[in-house]
C-alpha cells in the first residue's frame, strides 16, 4: 500500500461527501490533514471524527474563491504539520439548468467555485512548494464531465474541462520543480451533490420521479452500478503517494466505465 505517514494534506470540499470520505481514508494511512470546508461546522465534525481514531487533522473554514482565505488554508498547514505536501482540490457546486437557461449570474456561481477556485487554489499552493523547495503534488476533482459535455450541466460541464486543463498546464509549468498535476474524474457518485442534480432535473421538467435521473445517467455504467465516495480512496492515496512520482497532467477517469477516453 502507498505510504502516507506524515504527509501533510489538504482536502478542501472535505466536510462532507467525497471529500469527507478520502480525508478519513488518507488520515488512516498516517497523513496529517487540514480538513477544509466553508461550513465550518461540518470541518470541525470531520477534523473531530479523525481525531477520535488516533489521526491528526485541523479544521478549517474557506471559500476558495476568496485568494486570502486560501492563503490562511496554506498556512495553517505549514504552521500545523511544518510544510505542505499536497493539495487536493476537491470543493465544488453543481447545478441543473436547461442550456438557454443558464444566465450570468449561473455561469458566474458555478465556474468560480469550480473553476477559479482551482486555480487559486493551484498558485498558492505551487507558491509554497516553491518556497520549500522539494516540489509538491495537486489533486484535482474533475469529473467525467470534464470528458465530455452534458445537457442540462453545460456550465457545470465546462466548468470541470476548465478543471482538466489547468490540471494539464500545471503539469507542464512545473514539472521540472518535481510539482506534480493530476485529476480525479469521477461519474456518478451517491452524494448529496447528485440530489441537487437530480432535483434540477426535476425542477427543468426533464423528470418526474426523484432519483430519475441519477439512475438513467449511473445505468451507463459498464460495471453495473453507481458509484460510492469508497471507490475513489484507491486512486486519491496513489495520487497523494510517492508511487506517483513520474505521472503528471493526466485526469483519471473513475467512473465504473461511463466515459472511455
Amino acid at each position: 500500500m502507498p505510504t502516507l505517514k506524515d504527509k501533510s494534506i489538504i482536502v478542501t470540499g472535505a466536510g462532507r461527501g467525497i471529500g469527507a470520505t478520502i480525508a478519513r481514508a488518507l488520515a488512516a494511512d498516517g497523513a496529517r490533514l487540514i480538513i477544509a470546508d466553508r461550513t465550518e461546522e461540518d470541518a470541525r465534525t470531520v477534523a473531530e471524527s479523525i481525531r477520535a481514531t488516533g489521526g491528526d487533522a485541523v479544521a478549517v473554514t474557506v471559500d476558495v474563491r476568496d485568494r486570502a482565505a486560501v492563503r490562511h488554508m496554506i498556512d495553517t498547514a505549514v504552521s500545523s504539520f511544518g510544510r505542505l505536501d499536497v493539495l487536493f482540490n476537491n470543493a465544488g457546486v453543481a447545478q441543473t439548468k436547461p442550456f438557454l437557461d443558464i444566465t450570468e449570474e449561473d455561469w458566474r456561481f458555478v465556474t468560480d467555485v469550480n473553476a477559479l477556485g482551482v486555480l487559486i487554489g493551484m498558485q498558492e499552493a505551487i507558491k509554497t512548494f516553491r518556497a520549500q523547495g522539494e516540489g509538491g503534488k495537486i489533486i484535482n476533482t474533475a469529473s467525467i464531465a470534464g470528458k465530455q459535455g452534458y445537457e442540462p450541466l453545460a456550465h457545470y460541464s465546462a466548468s470541470k474541462f476548465a478543471v482538466v486543463a489547468l490540471t494539464q498546464a500545471a503539469a507542464r509549468a512545473f514539472g521540472k520543480e518535481k510539482i506534480t498535476a493530476n485529476a480525479i474524474c469521477p461519474g456518478v457518485v451517491a452524494t448529496e451533490m447528485w440530489k441537487i442534480i437530480d432535483k434540477g432535473f426535476r425542477d427543468t421538467g426533464l423528470t418526474t420521479a426523484e432519483d430519475e435521473a441519477f439512475n438513467h445517467f449511473a445505468a451507463g455504467a459498464v460495471l453495473g452500478r453507481p458509484s460510492t465516495a469508497e471507490d475513489l480512496v484507491g486512486v486519491a492515496r496513489f495520487l497523494a503517494s510517492s508511487d506517483s512520482d513520474f505521472m503528471t497532467g493526466q485526469s483519471l477517469l473513475v467512473d465504473g466505465g461511463m466515459v472511455f477516453a
